[in-house]
């Protein structure tokens, strides 16, 4: 399985989400993510999946999972068919 991110360093301070994605930092307000994250408590948001090709994290107890694009904002766009006459 080809990895697609190294999300690392996961950690909640009050209402913002700090990783490590790919050895860059980052954080994120939680308002601006998931409104179930902001809800969620200390124990809830604590536990959590990293997907094993790194393109998501899963919070089960929460039912919640974001992509790793989807945070850095990375759009992918269907590859362009080509027409043969």
């Amino acid at each position: 399985m080809n990895k697609i991110h190294n999300v690392e360093d996961i950690l909640f301070e009050e209402d913002r989400l700090f990783l490590t994605i790919d050895g860059n930092p980052h954080g994120f307000s939680l308002n601006d993510i998931s409104k179930r994250l902001t809800a969620a408590t200390p124990d809830q948001r604590n536990n959590f999946e990293i997907s094993p090709s790194g393109y998501g994290i899963h919070w089960p107890l929460i039912d919640e999972d974001l992509s790793i694009d989807g945070l850095l904002g990375i759009i992918h766009s269907p590859p362009k068919a080509s027409h043969h006459a």
